[in-house]
């Protein structure tokens, strides 16, 4: 089941139909223990539509939090130790590798969230950006995992690398994370054997391509929750990045107008161009 979101309205996909309702709190709707049930029951009565997935729909998200993980796959780990070896920060990340405690960051307010087909920002003092494909869960403010999207956590990597400490400032800032296209509503746990691609495209050509197993994860999907909500609360729920095991060359930088595709069997293709804050 796939929920996608467009203004208020909602679009299930389900029974191999389309479902519509106008939804008047997308955080309540959204925001429910045991949603698969629930949904399944409730479209019964809803309108059936022909859909056209290739829609630009707006990113899954009401007024949640976005949090991420890092360093939750061996590439992401050996990645972080050299960009900040002269910082003398490398051995942080190897630490946290094999620490119980992962590392959680908060990365985006909704207003910072952009959906499929919209621009994300890389920043105008970093001369090193890459996207970071990764598994995005919704949990709801019960913590329990209700549903999985597609998540791009831009990051700066010369300014990460420059101190450990300027990781907010590599991570947060307008637009610097997209969701999308949709929300996908399982019975049963998401398989670890789901691929993620991420694809770049610049000038109509591809420049990178890669794909990487959830099982290549280091960290247990309910462990990252756990630890995101020991001492917080979310009352509308959030959505949690999970860590990337993609991550372009030293000698790669995204550049304006570049396509970043990111696709997750499953969920779907999350299409970003790249752009830069106007002053």
């Amino acid at each position: 089941m796939k929920i996608y979101k467009k203004n208020d309205t909602a679009f299930v996909e389900h029974w191999d139909k389309v479902f519509q309702k106008e939804v008047a709190n997308w955080d309540e709707f959204i925001n429910r223990k045991g949603l698969f049930q629930l949904l399944s029951e409730e479209i019964k009565d809803w309108e059936i539509i022909s859909f056209d997935k290739n829609l630009a729909f707006d990113a899954p998200i009401g007024q949640q939090e976005v949090w991420a993980s890092g360093v939750t796959y061996q590439r992401s780990k050996v990645a972080r130790m050299e960009e900040s070896k002269e910082a003398g920060g490398a051995t942080f990340y190897d630490k946290v590798y094999e620490a119980d405690r992962p590392e959680l960051f908060f990365k985006a307010t909704p207003n910072r969230v952009v959906g499929t087909q919209e621009e994300v920002y890389i920043r105008r003092d970093s001369k090193w950006n890459v996207p970071e494909p990764e598994l995005t869960l919704f949990i709801s403010s019960e913590g329990t995992i209700e549903g999985y999207t597609i998540g791009n956590d831009v990051s700066s990597r010369d300014i990460e690398g420059e101190n450990p400490l300027y990781l907010p400032q590599a991570k947060t800032y307008e637009r610097c994370a997209a969701l999308g296209p949709c929300i996908l509503v399982l019975e049963k746990p998401i398989s670890l054997t789901t691929t993620i691609t991420l694809e770049i495209l610049r000038r109509g050509k591809s420049v990178f391509e890669e794909s990487i197993r959830l099982n290549r994860m280091k960290r247990k999907l309910e462990d990252l929750v756990e630890y995101l909500f020991r001492e917080c609360d979310f009352p509308s729920g959030c959505f949690l990045m999970t860590g990337t095991g993609i991550i372009p060359d030293d000698n790669f930088t995204l550049r304006i107008k570049d396509e970043v595709r990111i696709s997750t069997e499953g969920i779907g293709t999350l299409v970003n161009m790249i752009g830069i804050k106007n002053h």
